[in-house]
Order: C-alpha cells, then structure tokens, then sequence
C-alpha cells in the first residue's frame, strides 16, 4: 500500500496552487513590506521609530529626504493597496537607484555592501508591479465596483 499523498504522486508540488490562500497570502506580504517600507521613510523624516545610527532628521528638499517621502507615501499606498502597480514600479526604481548609488561602490556583493534590502525591495516592488495588490486591497475594491452605464 502506498502512503504518500495523491499531492506528491502526482507532481502537484510543481502545479500553481488553486487555494483562495495564495492571492490572500500575497496581500498579507504587500501589506507587510508596506509598512516595514513606511517606517523606513518616517525614520528619514520624522526620526521615528529612532535609527541606531542616531543621524539628524533629514531635510525633505534633499535626495534623502525625497526617498523617505516616497518611503512614507508610497509605503501607506502599498500597505493599502490603492494605485499599487504604479506605485510598486515607482519604489523599485527608487530601490534601484538606492543600490547603485549607496550600495553597490562599496562591493558588487549586495551581503557584503549591506544592500540586501535595496535588492529585496526592489524585486519585490517590481513583481508587485506586475502582479497588482491582491485580493484585500482598495484596487480590487475599486475593481468590484459597479460602473454607471
């Protein structure tokens, strides 16, 4: 008799899962990435929650300062999925940019240049771009709506 799964006996670990799971699963990590992006910016502006290398709070007409209100704004519109794909393909060139101009003249490696957050971020926004918000956002809100004829 065989024990294994009908799942693993036929392959479906190689299959695209059909469970309502994995489009609410990709709106819990939207919504994640969101704030832990939002709170990157506030550090920036507001200086909160307090960064441990204690720096100043940065003017906003400087580059630093327009990265951390994209931070902010476009971490707030993430999380609640509203405008997501422009907003995604804006903050992973932000990333990008972020990357090659801090991180990647210290080292080509991103482990050894500390930009393994530039480089998450970035892909994760550029797939966010192209895969929208997911179920629980104000997109598919949006997109539920009757429209007027």
């Amino acid at each position: 008799m065989d024990n294994t799964s009908p799942a693993v006996r036929t392959g479906a670990f190689f299959v695209r899962s059909t469970s309502p799971w994995t489009e609410r699963m990709w709106s819990i990590t939207r919504i994640v990435v969101g704030s832990m992006f939002l709170t990157a910016g506030t550090m920036k502006l507001f200086g909160v929650p307090v960064s441990p290398a204690a720096r100043a709070i940065t003017p906003l007409m400087s580059q630093i300062g327009v990265a951390g209100l994209l931070e902010v704004v476009g971490g707030a519109l993430i999380m609640l999925g509203l405008f997501t794909r422009p907003v995604a393909f804006i903050l992973a060139g932000e990333m990008a940019v972020a990357y090659f101009q801090v991180h990647h003249p210290r080292s080509f490696f991103p482990t050894v240049n500390s930009g393994v957050s530039a480089v998450l971020y970035c892909f994760i926004f550029l797939y966010m771009s192209l895969a929208g918000a997911g179920p629980w956002s104000l997109d598919a809100l949006i997109a539920r709506r009757p429209r007027d004829p």
